[in-house]
């Protein structure tokens, strides 16, 4: 048994090697040259299906064409004898093909040629075979006749009518018609099973006809066969007995089902009973696939399309009525005829290279692989050296030329065969070159330019370019070079002319050819034109400057609306200028300029907008200022397509300015009805455009039109329109798949936008298997974006992809990706873990690695937690804060720097692997102690001055001092402007945190710089520069009540209040009766009240705060005068002082009732006062 291991062993590691010095297979290019030289085995073109029926009125045709060099001929086989053709005078072969036709017109019966048929086309490099296949002749037999007694049935009785067609081929269809030729009215309780027949779950009196008459048609013959009609006589009774539900079909409480994959599956349950009985369906340990089962014939046939093997199971069908109901178990297993994983595909090798045939299918049951070679099992073959079978690989080491065949693959089980053809080729052949031989390409400076040089030969020759004959070969930097022979220059410049020569070389020879670049000037227009607005009979003028490489010939040209423009005398055009005399409105449109050569053009566009004469309408001039345009009009839909249809619509007034661009939107009503979406934009002079479009979505469309104002309103939508539906186009994005728990993995995507999903019913399917394994693919479908694989080993490797399916279809696969299974915690710690080389700052960390396989999931990091554990600076206070740091290293003997340690202090670490979500067991632990170092910034540093000569200086300790403090440093000198004095130092003990300094001149300023010391040096330094002091003022502690000045303001204030004090006392006594107001009605409460004793209440200005010249009403509003005496005085009459003057403020109207009772109790402000004065 060992023995029989170790061979097998060896066999693998001799495929891989054999797999690893492949060679890349030759593709032979599509050459009439090459083609017409190169000698192949037959590749089988075409073939008639393997199960052909054919109609017995016609010739039967037995198609078969291939291709090869030497043209390949034909033979057949029929029924595994060689067929001979000449001897059957109504056998023929086309010409230059293997194509059978045999004619009756002479006679004979089409079914004596019924039989399987294969095909043989060989030329000397191998042969190749087609299908079996299998000729049958439809056929359409008669109804045997029968004479049909009549049905008598009693009502509310279940019956059935038998059809039983005869079994035609293919089979024919079924249905039931009356003597009219009208159907029978199918129903709920009446219809048609699967198998033809006619069921009534319960009969009726309207049910009593005499030609129910069962119809089979036959699609070849396009007949139609009716049987003898069967008469139905219904016995009536007064009052019907109703009954529980009962089985019509299937019979029994269970049944089975087989189908194969692909196909679809017909479950039906039809029921008797009165009343009617209800269908249900269900699966038992599951959901029905909703994406893919329909539901016929009122429920009682379902069917499931595009079966899968995840639809097996038990499907359970209820009938129910209100009297009970009763179930029936259908188990259903699918089969799968075999189908495709790895087709052969054609092998072409040169001389002494490696190969390999690759045959892979699925099915259930698992097919048999069968490997024959020119249409003969392997095993009865001509043994070749070069060639190796193991299983379903066919492995070939340094073929030789006489090696070239024609290999078949066979896989089949008891439900189907495929067949493959794959030829070996074995090629010669020199070096040619394909292309034009001295080539001349003109190309536009900086863009990027391809130099083709097609090539062949075999083997696949090296093939390198040069430039001028010098040089050893260009790639790389501004040249790349493509596997097929194309050079790329990623930005042609002018000293990239020149004559660049490809070279391809083999063993058997080289060949070459040469290509002439030329670098050209880029064609652009210099000044473009621009949009005007001219008056009718006016003169407008387009500009078009343009500039182009001398050595091109170049045309500049002028069209109207996409129109070429016919010069004549209003249309004149010189060199830079289109000039247009005696504007009328007909040339009114979009103008473009186009400068174009042999390789490139450029092209700018303009609008001209004719107005009505300004004298015609003075009133509405050219000079009225441009608006938005009004929206677009009649918007038709023509040209429909499967995902395309055209827009057309009329511009709406522009309001002179030109539109620059249309706006398309659209609305859908299935997703987001009701929400305008952006579609496309298109240019301002389109009025009729295509609008691609996505399937199964019911459009709408509207147009804004804009111009360099703004945006339109939205035009009328435009009528619906509906595209088909189609298979998915798109393939998921975000497709991924990690664990979330140890043993599982989730496959997630995102879903497709609604506008992609391009028909009903979306789903997913989803394939998953082992990476690096050739097991068979798990797959599910689902509606959902996520999928989660249970009972998974801890993080393993999946191979992973994913397809959109909808009722259309399939859409594309995606390309593999690489999903990972749950991850677990790590088993193992890194071990020795220890320390070296620490300074204040820093040390080198090392440790012993785990084993990878014990990280259990994706190796992220070594992690080491350490924290501070002790300062070494008495007294302290410190975070003791754990702290992380990462390291990912795959070295075997690890080490990494640890860095941004605080000075002085005792440190204690340890490290863990962690995945991406776990950690493993802790190292060892170790204690650490980290070096003296220079302390931080002291924590803060203030100038003060107490006088005219000092400067008080304070600062505190540093928060960090990084070890044991033995002083602080301060040098200081003299600032004038950017140029500074000689430097001053003075250095304290560590428990001195300020110092005064005597200045020498009140007016000088300083620059301080502090800094804390240790036995290792001075810390970071802290700078200030002391403030601008001026002889008038003190900074801190000066008394300014002391001062002369402040005691000469205060007394000035307090003689100008005396005085305002005596000035108001004095207006008062001259009589304050009547108030005198600015203009303004003012409220009569006065600011100042008289007491019933005569005295007077005086009341601060703040209370009220009117504003100058008016106060507030009581009311909250103030109301202006109209300067009418009448209005303010009482009863018409002016009032006058006690001296005879008119007052010149006017008092506010009051009632009669309270001016009666209150004449003279307002009193004069003191601002009142103070105004008469003036």
């Amino acid at each position: 048994m060992s023995r029989q291991g170790g061979h097998l062993a060896l066999a693998w590691m001799s495929l891989q090697l054999l797999l690893w010095h492949e060679s890349v297979t030759i593709e032979v290019p599509q050459d009439p040259k090459i083609l017409a030289d190169l000698r192949q085995p037959p590749t089988i073109t075409k073939q008639s299906v393997k199960d052909y029926i054919v109609d017995p009125r016609d010739n039967i045709i037995i198609e078969c064409e291939a291709k090869g060099n030497p043209v390949p001929t034909f033979s057949w086989r029929r029924n595994g004898k060689f067929f001979n053709i000449g001897k059957d005078l109504r056998v023929t072969m086309q010409k230059r093909s293997g194509t059978l036709e045999i004619e009756f017109r002479n006679g004979g019966r089409p079914e004596d040629y019924e039989g399987e048929y294969q095909c043989f086309a060989g030329n000397d490099y191998g042969m190749a075979m087609s299908n079996k296949i299998l000729l049958r002749v439809s056929k359409a037999p008669l109804w045997p006749k029968e004479v049909l007694e009549p049905v008598v049935v009693t009502e509310g009785s279940s019956l059935v009518l038998s059809c039983n067609p005869p079994p035609g081929l293919p089979p024919p269809v079924t249905f039931w018609i009356s003597s009219l030729m009208m159907p029978i009215r199918q129903d709920k309780r009446v219809s048609m099973g699967l198998n033809g027949d006619l069921y009534f779950s319960n009969v009726m009196a309207q049910d009593a006809q005499n030609d129910y008459s069962c119809s089979a048609r036959f699609l070849f013959t396009h007949t139609i066969q009716q049987k003898n009609p069967f008469t139905l006589k219904v016995l009536t009774s007064r009052k019907v007995a109703e009954s529980m539900p009962t089985f019509l079909s299937p019979l029994g409480s269970e049944s089975s089902k087989m189908v194969l994959r692909d196909e679809q599956l017909l479950l039906e349950c039809i029921a008797a009973g009165l009343p009617t009985p209800a269908i249900k369906w269900f699966k038992k340990g599951g959901d029905l696939p909703g994406h893919k089962v329909k539901f016929e014939m009122y429920n009682k046939t379902m069917k499931i399309i595009n079966v899968s093997e995840e639809d097996a199971g038990e499907y359970v069908c209820m009938a129910n009525n209100h009297l009970g109901s009763i179930r029936h178990s259908i188990f259903v297993q699918v089969r799968a005829a075999p189908y495709w994983l790895d087709k052969p595909t054609n092998l072409v090798l040169a001389p002494e290279e490696n190969g390999r045939l690759v045959c892979r299918a699925n099915g259930n049951p698992k097919p048999t692989i069968q490997w024959l070679v020119n249409s003969i099992p392997i095993d009865s073959s001509l043994p070749d050296p070069s060639r190796q079978l193991m299983g379903d690989t066919i492995i070939f080491r340094s073929v030789q030329m006489g090696s070239s065949a024609v290999y078949q693959c066979n896989a089949s089980n008891q439900h189907g065969y495929l067949l493959a053809n794959a030829f070996v080729s074995v090629i010669d052949m020199r070096p040619r070159m394909l292309g034009l031989k001295n080539q001349l390409i003109k190309v536009i400076e900086n863009n990027r330019t391809f130099l083709d040089c097609p090539f062949f030969g075999s083997p696949i020759p090296e093939l390198r370019w040069f430039k001028n004959g010098q040089g050893s070969g260009l790639d790389g930097g501004q040249y790349r070079v493509y596997v097929n022979g194309t050079l790329e220059i990623k930005r042609a410049k002018a000293m990239d002319e020149g004559t660049y020569t490809c070279v391809a070389s083999s063993i058997l020879g080289m060949a070459e050819n040469q290509v002439r670049l030329e670098v050209k000037e880029p064609s652009r227009i210099v000044l473009a034109p621009e949009h005007q607005s001219a008056v009718r009979g006016s003169t407008a003028r387009f500009n078009c400057k343009v500039k182009f490489d001398p050595s091109l010939p170049v045309t500049v040209t002028w069209t109207k609306d996409d129109k070429p423009i016919h010069l004549g005398r209003r249309l004149r055009k010189d060199d830079e200028t289109l000039t247009i005399a005696n504007i009328n409105e007909a040339d009114e449109g979009t103008y473009v300029c186009t400068v174009k050569t042999e390789i490139d053009q450029d092209s700018a566009s303009a609008r001209l907008t004719v107005l009505e004469e300004a004298s015609l309408n003075p009133s509405v001039s050219s000079a009225l200022p441009p608006d938005r345009p009004d929206p677009p009009m009649d918007l038709e839909l023509s040209d429909p397509a499967a995902r395309s249809v055209r827009l057309t619509w009329i511009p709406g007034n522009d309001h002179r300015s030109p539109v620059t661009e249309f706006l398309v939107q659209f609305e859908e009503d299935r997703w987001e009805p009701g929400r305008w979406q952006d579609l496309a934009t298109y240019p301002g002079d389109l009025t009729s455009v295509i609008l691609q479009l996505a399937p199964f979505v019911n459009y709408q469309f509207r147009v804004i039109a804009i111009n360099a104002v703004g945006q339109s309103v939205a035009s009328v939508p435009s009528p619906k329109y509906q595209t088909s539906s189609a298979a998915p186009d798109v393939i998921p994005r975000g497709l991924r798949g990690w664990g979330s728990e140890k043993d599982n993995m989730e496959i997630t995507w995102e879903p497709l936008l609604d506008l992609e999903k391009n028909g009903p019913n979306l789903h997913y399917s989803v394939w998953w298997r082992r990476k690096d394994s050739d097991g068979e693919w798990n797959n599910v479908t689902t509606t959902g974006t996520k999928h989660v694989v249970h009972n998974t080993e801890t993080y393993v490797p999946y191979e992973i992809k994913i397809q959109a399916r909808n009722d259309l279809g399939a859409g594309p696969e995606s390309n593999l990706v690489i999903g990972y299974s749950g991850e677990d915690k790590p088993t193992s710690a890194p071990t020795d873990l220890h320390i070296s080389k620490v300074d204040s700052t820093k040390g080198n960390i090392h440790w012993k690695p785990v084993n990878q396989d014990s990280v259990r999931g994706e190796f992220k990091e070594y992690r080491l937690y350490y924290w501070r554990k002790a300062s070494h600076v008495p007294g302290l206070v410190f975070s003791k804060e754990n702290k992380t740091k990462g390291f990912y290293t795959t070295m075997a003997q690890p080490s990494a720097i640890l860095s941004d340690l605080v000075p002085f202090s005792h440190y204690q670490m340890f490290m863990v692997v962690a995945n991406n979500h776990y950690e493993g067991p802790p190292s060892n632990s170790v204690e650490f102690s980290t070096k003296e170092g220079v302390p931080d910034a002291p924590s803060f540093f203030r100038i003060k001055r107490r006088g005219f000569d000092s400067i008080h200086l304070e600062w505190g300790k540093p928060t960090e001092p990084n070890g044991l403090l033995i002083g602080y440093r301060l040098k200081y000198q003299a600032a004038n402007g950017s140029r500074e004095g000689r430097p001053h130092l003075e250095t304290f003990l560590p428990n001195v945190t300020e110092f005064t300094l005597r200045l020498p001149d009140r007016s000088t300023r300083y620059n301080f710089y502090l800094s804390a010391l240790t036995t290792v040096g001075a810390g970071e330094v802290i700078i200030e520069e002391s403030p601008f002091f001026t002889n008038e003022a003190y900074i801190d502690q000066v008394d300014i009540a002391t001062q002369g000045w402040f005691i000469g303001l205060m007394c000035a204030i307090a003689l100008i209040i005396l005085i305002l004090l005596i000035v108001c006392f004095i207006k008062r006594s001259r009589g304050g009766k009547y108030p005198v107001r600015d203009k303004k009605d003012l409220p009569l409460d006065s600011v100042d009240h008289k007491d019933p004793d005569g005295s007077f209440d005086y009341h601060s200005d703040e209370d009220n705060k009117p504003l100058q010249g008016s106060q507030t009403s009581l009311e909250g509003n103030v109301k202006e005068s109209d300067d009418s005496l009448v209005d303010y005085g009482e009863g018409g009459d002016g009032q006058f002082n006690e001296d005879g003057s008119f007052i010149g403020q006017y008092t506010v109207k009051k009632d009669k009732d309270e001016t009666e009772g209150n004449e003279s109790s307002e009193a004069t402000s003191p601002v009142n006062a103070l105004y008469s004065l003036a």
